[in-house]
């Protein structure tokens, strides 16, 4: 077996990069103005024209860079952090995100007399229908 590293796959990155953003191949082909045939061509190369690779960083929201050392391991290690800080955020007591402005209850109280108002006007209006005949 051997230990030396593989060069990265551009192409490779490119598919798994527009995979985990949801893009179809033809979405992204609309994006930078060429063929769907020509991005499953792009994304079974090795290596990718630099001003091609520059359009289809830019369609799919990522810089050069982020394709061309794009790993699996690096969004697993994104994704884990996150969490983790987003947890983390919330037990230090950063609840600023989750601090409603109102009563939550209030606006519930609100609603359930609204719907009943609502009701009432709607058998006065059948009972006046049914006075009427």
């Amino acid at each position: 077996m051997s230990t030396e590293t593989r060069p990265r796959n551009i192409g490779r990155n490119i598919s798994r990069i527009r995979e985990l953003r949801g893009m179809k191949q033809g979405a992204l082909a609309d994006a930078i103005g060429t063929s769907q045939q020509t991005i499953s061509s792009i994304e079974t190369s090795e290596t990718v024209d630099f001003d091609k690779l520059v359009q289809i960083a830019k369609a799919l929201g990522v810089t050069v860079e982020a394709i061309e050392n794009f790993t699996e391991e690096s969004v697993f290690n994104f994704f884990n952090n996150f969490y983790d800080n987003s947890a983390n955020n919330g037990a230090q007591g950063n609840t600023t995100n989750n601090h409603c402005a109102f009563n939550p209850l209030d606006k519930v109280v609100e609603l359930y007399e609204r719907l009943v108002q609502s009701e009432k006007e709607k058998v006065e209006y059948l009972e006046n229908i049914i006075k009427g005949k």
